[in-house]
């Protein structure tokens, strides 16, 4: 069973898991993602998605707005042209899960422990981790637990 997690934020990102072993955890990028799409459809494995639901929060911006809403709808069409079953979920019912709010920091810290083995640094030269793919793995492992 595959279980994908997706941050779907501008500096979001996506992880998969297998049974409970990391095999992708990545900031977003479209190509790439397309790519892991692909490769779950021939791998014709069952895979269980979470997809962080989210909503325009007051101080944001239109056109910012709009690019998330663009991304997000992006995301889901092509989930569901790969036919993977997904579950929208609210940041505060997968962070209740690990006892966080909304600080990204203890999001990283979280993720840490959960895998202390992964690289949360977006490039090599990146010297701070990056909370989207740290988010999209609490996620993926949140889809594994709970759907």
């Amino acid at each position: 069973m595959y279980y994908l997690g997706i941050d779907p934020g501008l500096h979001g990102g996506y992880a998969l898991l297998e049974n409970n072993e990391v095999k992708i955890a990545r900031a977003f990028d479209q190509g790439e993602f397309l790519d892991l799409i692909n490769d779950l459809m021939r791998a014709q494995q069952a895979t269980r998605c979470c997809l962080e639901d989210v909503s325009a929060r007051p101080g944001q911006g239109v056109v910012s707005m709009f690019h998330f809403g663009v991304i997000f709808g992006w995301l889901k069409g092509v989930l569901d042209l790969g036919e993977i079953s997904y579950q929208e979920i609210r940041p505060q019912t997968w962070k209740k899960e690990f006892g966080l709010n909304s600080d990204k920091k203890k999001s990283i810290d979280v993720c840490r422990q959960l895998f202390p083995d992964i690289d949360l640094k977006r490039t090599p030269k990146c010297r701070i981790p990056h909370d989207g793919i740290a988010e999209a793995l609490l996620m993926a492992e949140y889809a594994r637990r709970k759907l």
